[in-house]
């Protein structure tokens, strides 16, 4: 397939030198202008990743697009200039220098990643990572003006650019490099930055075969340079929504059992409050407390105390309908919402949950005391629900400690 799409692209380019119609000298200057505008916004959201997750990827993304946007935004500014007599027919520096460093900084983000993934003090490196990135920018800067600045072209040459494969050289190694991370880290920033790293080797391959900077494949290159930035800015954004799906969802859930956290469930409790008292409906609050996980911590080790609020959690999970809502109260104690649930229905749930328990063939045997409060016969604010369904649960704790082991059938 890759075999098949470079040849279909070289023949295109060959194609597109050939072209007569000359471009729009407004085009470049819109280009780098929009270019850089999408490069600066991608550095903003690694920035923000870096800070947050320390990776140090992020950072070296941030510094490539930062300086390479730049460097297009400071030559878009002066475009006039490029289009005056022969300026047309040389290699422009500025586009060599931010091409080439941003596809050398790329390449530098694999190797940091497979060396010192992680930031221990992010504020210090991201102070040393701009005084590296403006070292080599001065470096590379110094080279190609030297070497680059008013280099002819060969318009009768295979390839009229050659200069312009030194970058496509160094994009299609971060292709290849970036293909193979995907096996390990699959999520949408990352098939971004390989989709462009491919989108800037086809770029510089086109530019390779431009005649002079009005020509076709020079506006085709600058065009696919755009695409690439849209490219990386979408990954980062899609992976950004993902990152924040992902704290929004431990904001408001247990880490160990996926049941709804306390602040979720007494947001929940508050406005299934509000519901009721609207419709007049009933509802129902269980409160469940699991026994003697001290003696099981203290006997068996906390790794089966662990494993027993996890079977807690998924018996609960088995006996709840899509609308009810289950609840990690504290460290072993529980909580469901029933709603439009009544009294006796509260009581078969509360059974069906102590009787699975009891049975569910696991060891060690586990027990539970539970209690339940029904809206508004019970209290008609959180604090006398839950007032009342811990005092249910009291009492039957109560019981327990009497007789140690629970019924067949919990009697509420």
């Amino acid at each position: 397939m890759w075999t098949t799409a470079a040849v279909v692209f070289a023949a295109l380019a060959w194609c597109l030198r050939g072209f007569p119609q000359a471009a729009d000298p407004m085009l470049y200057g819109y280009a780098d202008v929009v270019g850089s505008l999408i490069a600066f916004t991608y550095a903003a959201n690694m920035l923000v990743r870096f800070r947050g997750t320390h990776d140090r990827t992020s950072l070296i993304f941030a510094f490539a697009f930062l300086v390479s946007g730049l460097i297009e935004l400071g030559s878009g500014f002066v475009f006039r200039d490029r289009f005056t007599g022969a300026a047309t027919l040389e290699v422009p520096a500025a586009w060599m220098i931010a091409r080439t460093l941003l596809a050398v900084l790329l390449l530098a983000a694999l190797a940091v990643e497979r060396q010192l993934p992680n930031a221990r003090n992010p504020g210090r490196e991201i102070g040393g990572g701009f005084l590296a990135v403006g070292v080599m920018t001065y470096i590379t800067s110094a080279l190609f003006i030297r070497g680059v600045s008013g280099l002819p072209v060969d318009a009768e040459a295979l390839i009229p650019r050659p200069w312009q494969l030194l970058p496509a050289g160094l994009f299609l190694a971060a292709a290849i490099g970036y293909w193979r991370r995907l096996r390990v880290a699959d999520a949408w920033c990352d098939r971004a930055i390989f989709l462009t790293a491919v989108l800037n080797v086809g770029c510089h391959l086109m530019a390779s075969q431009a005649v002079s900077l009005l020509s076709a494949p020079f506006a085709t290159a600058q065009v696919l340079k755009v695409i690439s930035y849209a490219v990386v800015l979408c990954g980062a954004l899609l992976d950004n929504a993902r990152l924040f799906d992902q704290v929004r969802h431990l904001a408001i859930s247990d880490a160990l059992t996926g049941l709804a956290n306390y602040r979720r469930f007494v947001d929940t409790l508050e406005v299934e409050i509000r519901r009721a008292q609207r419709t007049g409906r009933t509802f129902a609050l269980v409160l469940l407390d699991l026994d003697g996980l001290k003696k099981i911590n203290d006997k068996m080790g906390h790794l089966v105390g662990t494993r027993a609020i996890s079977r807690v959690a998924r018996t609960m999970k088995m006996h709840c309908r899509s609308i009810d809502m289950a609840a990690r109260y504290g460290g072993d104690e529980f909580a469901l919402i029933l709603p439009e649930a009544g009294p006796d229905a509260a009581r078969q749930v509360a059974d069906r949950i102590a009787l699975r328990l009891a049975n569910d063939g696991e060891e060690p045997p586990l027990s539970a005391s539970i209690g339940i409060a029904v809206y508004p016969f019970d209290g008609e604010t959180v604090e006398r629900l839950l007032s009342a369904a811990d005092s249910g649960l009291y009492r039957m704790k109560g019981r327990h400690k009497r007789k140690p082991k629970i019924p067949a059938a919990a009697s509420l």
